[in-house]
């Protein structure tokens, strides 16, 4: 605000703590209106990197992010058709078709090559030991140690997915996946359409329920997917950090908030006070 004389301003000015000071200022001086300009906004990386300090929660996609592997390739890998599950895959990571549509293609793909309930069983002993993206056991346990709750939610399956939890002790009531669905006869029977990351936008309706549920006030996604950025495109997370040590997706890089190749980048930003 300001008072205008002849030759003379007096002016408020915030102070960096919020205080206001009036100031008496000469016209054209550098203290005149003319002079000052809306400070910058806070840089993104910067401001992802305070907000992972002060999140209440972090939510990590699974697939090509905690783990270098996408469970449901392995699951392919099991019945023979590994390339043709990929390719499908990674059209509906980078957003191109929907993820409800992807995965019944798949799931059914992989029905029709023989998956059953206990060969699926089978598979999971074969191929669903975690393949950890490097650093990120130390950056879930930090987490852990300094109060911050910790949650997976994935596109993937709980049958690949509950190995994973129980080695970052993450209890399964914080895990959000899906399910294949067998008959009584162990057959493919589809899967369950009411879980929240079945289709698309899946994940921020899971970030919205539990700041409803919680009533987190700040809360951190990481991912490696356009499903992982819409937890904060289209819903309540306070920033996307993306992860491109597995796959880098032109959509995600452009989209962070914060983009990093390394779980190490995030060790740096940590406090280092916690014996690990």
């Amino acid at each position: 605000m300001l008072r205008r004389s002849r030759s003379c301003m007096w002016l408020w000015l915030a102070s960096p703590m919020a205080m206001f000071w009036l100031v008496w200022a000469p016209e054209g001086s550098p203290l005149s209106p003319v002079a000052f300009s809306k400070p910058d906004s806070e840089d993104p990386v910067a401001r992802a990197k305070r907000l992972l300090l002060e999140a209440d929660a972090v939510f990590f996609d699974v697939d090509s992010t905690v783990v270098t592997t996408e469970g449901i390739d392995l699951i392919g890998k099991c019945f023979g058709i590994m390339k043709e599950i990929s390719e499908l895959t990674h059209k509906a990571m980078d957003g191109h078709v929907k993820f409800q549509d992807a995965m019944a293609e798949r799931l059914q793909l992989m029905a029709d090559h023989g998956m059953t309930k206990d060969k699926l069983e089978e598979c999971v002993k074969t191929e669903g030991a975690p393949q950890w993206s490097p650093g990120v056991q130390e950056v879930v346990k930090m987490l852990h140690k300094q109060g911050t709750d910790v949650y997976l939610v994935s596109g993937g399956f709980q049958n690949m997915i509950k190995p994973i939890a129980l080695e970052l002790h993450i209890p399964q009531k914080m895990i959000y996946a899906n399910e294949i669905l067998f008959d009584e006869k162990g057959n493919y029977a589809g899967f369950d359409r009411s879980a929240p990351t079945s289709a698309s936008g899946g994940k921020p309706k899971v970030l919205k329920m539990m700041k409803r549920k919680k009533g987190y006030k700040t809360m951190i996604m990481f991912g490696d997917g356009a499903t992982d950025l819409d937890a904060r495109a289209n819903g309540p997370a306070s920033a996307f950090i993306g992860y491109g040590g597995v796959q880098v997706r032109s959509k995600v890089k452009k989209g962070a908030d914060w983009f990093i190749t390394s779980f190490q980048e995030i060790l740096d930003v940590l406090p280092k006070g916690t014996d690990l």
